[in-house]
């Protein structure tokens, strides 16, 4: 039985340069930490990330939600959890504030992790293991599908579960193989040029096979600069993808992105205002067969049921600290997978939830595990850190998800 709830608004600032893109100049990497505490003196973690300001609004966001669940025994909650989710994500007076959006979404996800991290130490298993290991049903009775009846009922859920069970014993393999990682940590926005092609160096010298460039450079001769720089330095089998970070309007994105194609970026990111559907697509459809990939700020699975939709995104990048949590992303990924566009989660966590959720959305739902990303500016700060070797994430072991944070 959950016992008792605390709520707490970490802060860690970043070394010089370090988070920076075209939009976020200073980031402070921000969770807003929600502790359950059941009777046995397990603890389950969960956060919601932001970039400092604001994320006490989202500590007592958080704290209103936790203590609907006081009393409550964590089987028993997650046994039904889709309806859980639902009930508190339309709670009567807090959902005018989003509605499954903003300070609301973030403080339901922090509360949504807490829930699943507590559930898989209650079991003594990882997060990733307990996914796995239920069945449709079970997993479908955690899941909100509202809203998406028109692409995905129930019975149309259940029967996706049902069919990527084939194959599962085989994608297992995967627990011992790893997945790659990319280096996100190459090309922040305010590095030099200098340091951008030095890091380049050191990230194919440690076996990353993909890297990431912040652009959205006032000058776009900038950006075509040093994506060259990244392609020089890389070479011509490693992925480099360019995240613009919503800088663009729609007419400067179509200028740019052309000429961007011509240094072969392997996606194009956050190009422009994220709820802006129409103005993705007509982009996308302008630069095919180079992909857009987005979801850093989507809020919601309504909003990605729309950019899938209209074939708006090569590449899903759903955060489980961004929407819903655990809950939600994974009804995104189940909406994905019937789309078959792949889920490359943004990783608000530093990767800690999300390479359980990798594993997951491979082993169960038949997604390719194509990589995901590795910023490992916090890595000090969590009990079990991301473990990244030869650029390639290996699996974790201990019951949970990993969140646990080394704060008092």
């Amino acid at each position: 039985m959950i016992k008792n709830i605390q709520v707490k608004d970490a802060r860690f600032p970043l070394a010089k340069g370090a988070g920076s893109d075209a939009i976020h100049r200073d980031p402070i990497y921000s969770y807003a930490v929600t502790n359950l505490i059941d009777d046995s003196g397990l603890t389950g973690t969960g956060f919601a990330f932001t970039l400092g300001e604001g994320n006490d609004l989202v500590c007592k966001a958080a704290q209103f939600y936790a203590a609907q669940l006081k009393g409550r025994d964590i089987e028993e909650l997650m046994s039904d959890f889709g309806n859980v989710f639902y009930q508190l994500s339309n709670e009567q007076q807090f959902r005018w504030l989003g509605p499954h959006k903003g300070v609301v979404q973030l403080a339901l996800a922090a509360v949504t992790n807490a829930c699943y991290d507590l559930w898989a130490k209650k079991r003594g298993v990882p997060l990733w293991k307990l996914l796995i290991d239920l069945s449709p049903q079970e997993l479908l009775n955690t899941l909100d599908l509202s809203y998406l009846e028109d692409e995905l009922s129930p019975e149309q859920a259940l029967q996706l579960l049902k069919n990527n069970q084939q194959g599962k014993e085989d994608r297992s393999q995967i627990i011992h193989a790893g997945y790659p990682g990319y280096d996100t940590s190459i090309g922040w926005f305010n590095y030099s040029d200098e340091k951008v092609r030095e890091n380049c160096k050191k990230a194919i010298a440690e076996g990353f096979t993909a890297m990431k460039l912040k652009v959205g450079s006032q000058d776009p001769k900038r950006d075509i600069r040093r994506s060259h720089i990244v392609r020089e330095e890389a070479g011509d089998q490693v992925k480099v993808m360019l995240d613009a970070n919503q800088q663009w309007t729609l007419p400067q994105a179509l200028k740019i992105c052309g000429e961007l194609q011509s240094m072969n970026p392997y996606w194009i990111e956050e190009p422009t205002h994220p709820d802006d559907i129409l103005a993705h697509k007509k982009l996308a459809d302008a630069i095919a067969p180079v992909k857009l990939a987005l979801g850093e700020h989507v809020p919601n699975r309504i909003i990605f049921k729309n950019y899938l939709q209209t074939g708006s995104a090569g590449f899903i990048q759903a955060d489980a600290v961004r929407i819903g949590g655990v809950s939600e992303f994974i009804t995104v990924s189940l909406l994905c997978r019937k789309y078959n566009i792949p889920v490359v989660p943004h990783v608000g966590d530093m990767g800690q939830l999300h390479q359980h959720l990798v594993l997951f959305n491979h082993i169960s739902m038949g997604h390719d595990a194509l990589f995901l990303e590795h910023i490992p500016h916090l890595q000090e700060h969590f009990v079990h850190p991301v473990s990244v070797e030869g650029g390639v994430y290996k699996t974790p072991m201990e019951p949970g998800s990993s969140c646990d944070l080394k704060i008092k």
